[in-house]
């Protein structure tokens, strides 16, 4: 696979290895990844992983040959994809709960007359499926899923609204994600979980999912809802 260099800044390089929305491109992103990871680069300070892309960025760069030979080291590993680990059998495991009454996805039915399914044939779907979070984007802790059963493929809404509520489980063309918190947005609403999905005063990990992680919703009922978002303090 070709991975295009694209030099954004003197502290940041994008690697581009495709064009589209692909699981099994997004999978080479996160293997190339853990792959960098590994390869100790110096000043290396962030990576971060979108759907067919990866961007590393670097503290302050040293003058001189020193960046020649840090483009070397990234070459190295990024001309070596037998040596890519398959990153996404690493991705920690996340049950989520999920309450998909009209009452927290009030676009549910909607979807599902829309698809010419029934509500429960919807939550059915969505919910069988095993998720990888492809990338965190839009706002911190917004999670991108790939997985989705392609049935299930809304276009998003025609007005978006202008406060969608934390914890929403949302359908954007043939993607799936989850809002971290109240935030706009035109994704279709088929649910809603109670877990706090992103805390920004928590240090070591303020986000609950990372990109590579595998994620499956459990269908839920209202008072369950009521009950563990009374016990997660969301």
């Amino acid at each position: 696979m070709h991975v295009a260099f694209e030099t954004l800044d003197e502290h940041s390089i994008l690697l581009r290895l495709a064009d589209t929305i692909d699981p099994e491109v997004n999978a080479r992103v996160h293997a190339l990844a853990t792959a960098l990871r590994a390869a100790d680069l110096p000043r290396l300070r962030d990576l971060v992983p979108a759907y067919a892309s990866l961007l590393l960025r670097f503290d302050a760069p040293t003058p001189g040959r020193a960046d020649d030979d840090l483009r070397a080291r990234i070459e190295t590993v990024v001309n070596d994809p037998e040596a890519w680990p398959v990153a996404f059998e690493q991705g920690a495991w996340h049950r989520i709960p999920v309450c998909y009454d009209i009452t927290h996805g009030e676009d549910v039915a909607a979807v599902a007359e829309a698809l010419d399914l029934s509500v429960e044939d919807v939550v059915r779907r969505h919910s069988a499926a095993e998720y990888r979070v492809a990338m965190l984007g839009f706002a911190p802790g917004f999670a991108y899923l790939l997985g989705m059963d392609p049935s299930l493929a809304m276009p998003r809404r025609a007005t978006p609204r202008t406060r969608v509520p934390a914890g929403s489980i949302a359908i954007g063309g043939a993607q799936t994600g989850i809002y971290p918190r109240e935030l706009p947005g035109g994704w279709q609403l088929i649910g809603r979980t109670p877990l706090s999905m992103f805390d920004p005063f928590d240090d070591a990990r303020p986000c609950r999912l990372a990109p590579g992680d595998r994620v499956q919703f459990e269908p839920i009922d209202p008072d369950a809802f009521e009950r563990l978002q009374r016990e997660s303090g969301a």
